[in-house]
């Protein structure tokens, strides 16, 4: 299938395959899911252990399990490493680890994130695939 993309001036119209179009989170199977732990930790020198669960399907390119947090009204989020996974159908455990900027992030409430994304290649170029998302609030712990 081809859309065609035409505009109001002379030039002439671009013919795109329509699966170049990556499927965005909405489109996630109904088997694709990610969990977070509702308790995480923290260590003294500042390093996160965020974990958590994940199931994917159908995947052709790589596939991880990333993950980022943030602290109260802060709109600033910090990555926390991030896993390979294995996209088989079958529940599997992940655990990401990092260490944001020093004393961004405390002992206590915050937000996690958890994304499950490929990596696809359509034609040359690797183009992400959500294949699931969670967002959630959790507590952090001293280790």
């Amino acid at each position: 299938m081809l859309l065609l993309l035409t505009g109001a001036t002379a030039a002439p119209a671009i013919a795109v395959p329509a699966t170049a179009v990556p499927p965005t989170a909405s489109a996630a199977a109904p088997s694709e899911d990610v969990t977070v732990d509702a308790v995480g930790r923290i260590a003294a020198d500042g390093t996160i252990t965020l974990s958590g669960t994940y199931t994917c399907v159908d995947a052709t390119g790589p596939v991880y399990i990333g993950s980022s947090v943030r602290q109260g009204a802060s709109t600033t989020s910090y990555g926390i490493g991030g896993t390979r996974a294995v996209c088989d159908g079958a529940q599997h455990r992940w655990q990401n680890t990092g260490r944001p900027t020093p004393g961004a992030i405390v002992p206590g409430a915050v937000h996690v994130q958890a994304t499950v994304l490929e990596l696809r290649l359509v034609g040359i170029l690797p183009l992400p695939r959500l294949h699931a998302v969670k967002d959630q609030d959790i507590t952090l712990t001293r280790s």
